[in-house]
């Protein structure tokens, strides 16, 4: 950012120019680069979700080819010269005339110049010509502003901004959501007695992710469906009197295989784990059942997988060795060929008086012998080390896990459920999970989920299905059977 005249010499202080100091073709000028994240927040912002500034599909057929700024944008940085440079604090805006000349796209730089076109010393008023030209000197925005300039001198502490997010569905979202498919899968939703169950469903079937059968008190079930406003006609309704009852009567369907997913509605986890669990259901496989989330993490670049924060307690070796295939078998659902999983601890040293350093170590030696197959291991390892290169580097831990983990098994169920709470609630961390390991996966949605979060689940759990399907990897199948 630049003044031509009067620029405080303390870039720390933010300083204006009073109407007596100001003259007749004085100007202050800033540039700024249109980043993707300046569209998004604007958006946000001002609500203004126009396809052409947020849709980049729709942004290439329109006449521009591709995404363009808010016209406001450049308006805004108009105000942002006049309030905080030439006259700066202590003005008003009076007036704004704009002219919108040419679009600004995505990497242009925009230089923002204001000039003092007229002073109106019997109100205190300057009039300013603006204009705006991006990096080849075309004019892409250019007016006037009538402004009531400070009288007093102000000079203040730049009070510094905080920085700025943006928690978005993210990659793991739009994979399972811009997925085609033929036709939708069976899948019994268990107790579907509240709204957000049913709206997720509906819109799950609406993407031809599944054929719903809502097992649970009919009347309740339409109840939650008017609260909803959703219509449920199409779907077939199984009748349970209680909670208890639709999670059995979604297991038995389920081991009969008349639907192919169970999705968990508005009743206790438990609930639903002692129905699918007990062996005499019929939907135990070879493999030890655990439960697996699938996140997206703002400030990581890929989707983390985490395992187990909700069914095994405290794992035994081999029970940790049933988690990582399982979570593996989800990793290659999303495409992940070669999925890095690391085996968490609190540090990456093998200690005889921490158990979690033997287990991490055994599993990873029964990867190296061809005992669990499809991925690359390591362990045991620290939260930071697994998922920070920096903090890899600063250990000296040479490892192809190190500083990019796809999948990180916590050492219990109490580690693995912090560290998912934790990611949800400080880092903006999104994710839905699925209980793995039997005939069917079952989608685990939270009570407080919102409909995206229960829609991504589902996705998941059909991106799963597709992937054992197709895949024909006798392994899996023997572990499904």
């Amino acid at each position: 950012m630049t003044v031509t005249r009067g620029m405080p010499r303390n870039t720390q202080l933010i300083e204006n120019r009073t109407f007596d100091e100001i003259s007749e073709g004085d100007t202050a000028t800033l540039e700024k680069r249109l980043t993707m994240e300046d569209i998004k927040l604007f958006a946000v912002m001002s609500g203004d979700v126009n396809p052409a500034h947020v849709d980049e599909d729709f942004a290439r057929s329109s006449r521009f080819n591709e995404l363009i700024a808010h016209g406001m944008w450049g308006g805004a940085l108009i105000s942002t010269v006049l309030g905080t440079k030439l006259p700066g604090p202590g003005t008003i805006y009076l007036g704004q005339t704009l002219r919108f000349r040419g679009p600004v796209t995505l990497g242009d730089r925009v230089s923002v110049t204001v000039t003092v076109k007229e002073k109106l010393p019997e109100k205190g008023h300057i009039i300013f010509t603006c204009e705006c030209l991006n990096q080849d000197g075309t004019v892409v925005l250019d007016g006037e502003a009538r402004v009531l300039a400070p009288t007093e001198k102000i000079s203040r502490p730049r009070k510094p901004m905080p920085s700025v997010r943006l928690a978005e569905r993210g990659r793991l979202a739009e994979m399972l959501a811009n997925g085609e498919h033929q036709a939708p899968v069976t899948a019994a939703v268990v107790h579907p007695v509240n709204a957000e169950t049913l709206r997720s469903v509906v819109e799950a079937a609406r993407l031809n992710l599944i054929e719903p059968y809502l097992v649970g008190p009919q009347a309740r079930i339409r109840e939650a469906a008017e609260e909803a406003e959703v219509d449920i006609e199409g779907y077939e309704l199984i009748n349970a009197q209680h909670s208890h009852a639709a999670a059995e009567g979604a297991a038995e369907i389920a081991a009969s295989g008349d639907v192919q997913m169970i999705i968990k509605g508005a009743l206790p986890r438990d609930e639903v784990l002692h129905a699918v669990m007990r062996r005499e259901t019929g939907l135990r496989t070879e493999r030890v059942p655990s439960h697996v989330m699938a996140f997206d993490v703002p400030t990581y670049p890929r989707p983390l997988l985490i395992s187990d924060p909700q069914i095994n307690i405290h794992p035994s070796l081999y029970d940790k060795c049933d988690i990582v295939r399982n979570a593996i078998d989800l990793a290659h659902a999303l495409e992940i060929e070669t999925p890095r999983v690391a085996l968490l601890s609190s540090s990456e040293t093998i200690d005889p008086n921490l158990p979690s350093t033997l287990d991490a170590a055994a599993v990873c030696k029964m990867a190296d012998r061809g005992q669990i197959k499809g991925a690359l291991l390591d362990g045991p390892m620290a939260f930071d080390v697994a998922i920070s290169a920096a903090s890899a580097q600063a250990r000296h831990i040479d490892s192809q896990v190190a500083g990019r983990a796809d999948i990180l098994v916590a050492p219990d169920l109490e580690a693995a459920s912090l560290l998912v709470k934790q990611l949800g609630h400080l880092a903006d961390a999104r994710g839905a999970g699925l209980l793995m390991g039997l005939r069917v996966p079952v989608v685990m949605s939270d009570r407080a989920d919102d409909v995206p979060t229960r829609v991504t689940g589902i996705g998941l759990a059909r991106r799963f299905l597709d992937y054992a399907d197709e895949s024909g990897r006798s392994e899996l199948a023997r572990a499904m059977a």
